[in-house]
């Protein structure tokens, strides 16, 4: 297998254990100590803050289901393509529960230092979950 396969498998395999499974800590494993999450409004997270995001999003969509569509992988960098399903059964964001079907897309982009993912970079348009939680109307002319 090669280090790329390789890269691409840890990358997998932590991400259904944390956001399908709620299984954070095996984050660990893939991610550095120093870790950087950075949204695309420039708001940065650290492994123990992107943790808890994962925890509250899970409660407030227990039943939800993340997919890893692609993941390319090139030297020290990789791009991740995934989609995520889920209820709102639980106040999210000070948003009670509307118990409306979510689904959301986005794409992460990573860099590798030796073995572990320090930095990642990602995007997605925040727009679709507010309008599939019925906060805000898009595309309805007045």
């Amino acid at each position: 297998m090669s280090d790329n396969d390789t890269r691409r498998n840890r990358i997998n395999d932590a991400w259904v254990a944390a956001w399908d499974r709620g299984e954070v800590d095996e984050l660990d494993a893939l991610l550095s100590a120093d870790y950087q999450r950075i949204s695309g409004t420039g708001t940065a997270q650290g492994l123990t803050e992107f943790k808890a995001s994962i925890v509250a999003t899970r409660s407030a969509f227990p039943d939800l289901v993340t997919v890893v569509d692609e993941i390319v992988v090139e030297g020290d960098s990789a791009a991740i393509r995934w989609h995520s399903t889920g209820s709102h059964e639980h106040s999210f964001l000070g948003v009670p529960a509307t118990r409306r079907q979510v689904n959301v897309s986005g794409a992460t982009f990573a860099r590798f230092d030796g073995d572990s993912i320090s930095e990642e970079f990602v995007t997605w348009d925040p727009r679709t979950l507010l309008t599939a939680l019925g906060i805000i109307s898009v595309g309805q002319d007045s």
